[in-house]
C-alpha cells in the first residue's frame, strides 16, 4: 500500500537492517517507478522480551524520480507534497 501498486507488480531489492529495528529497502515497480522505503521491526531483544509478539510498522516509501515512459510533463511527481516543495525537491 505504501507504493500504491498492487501485490505482484513490484520487486523488493537491497534490503538492509540499518540498526535500531529499522529495515531499509528499494522497490522497483513493473511500470518503471522506483521507491526507497523503510519500516521498523522489533529488535532481537524486544522480540525476546515480548515472546515474538511485537509487530512490524507499516512501510514508508518515497518515489524517486518520475515513473512511466519518458513523459515530458512538468507536473510534480505524485509523491510531491508541501514539505518536499519547500525543500526544492520537486
Amino acid at each position: 500500500m505504501a507504493t500504491g501498486r498492487p501485490v505482484g507488480s513490484f520487486t523488493i531489492t537491497d534490503q538492509v537492517e540499518a540498526g535500531g529495528g529499522r529495515i531499509e529497502f528499494n522497490v522497483k515497480a513493473k511500470d518503471g517507478a522506483h521507491f526507497q522505503c523503510y519500516m521498523y521491526s522489533a529488535t532481537a531483544f524486544q522480540k525476546a522480551m515480548s515472546f515474538g509478539q511485537t509487530p512490524h510498522s507499516d512501510a514508508i516509501c518515497t518515489q524517486m524520480g518520475k515513473s512511466g515512459g519518458g513523459s515530458t510533463s512538468t507536473a510534480p511527481a505524485p509523491s510531491c507534497n508541501a514539505l518536499l516543495k519547500a525543500a526544492g525537491k520537486c
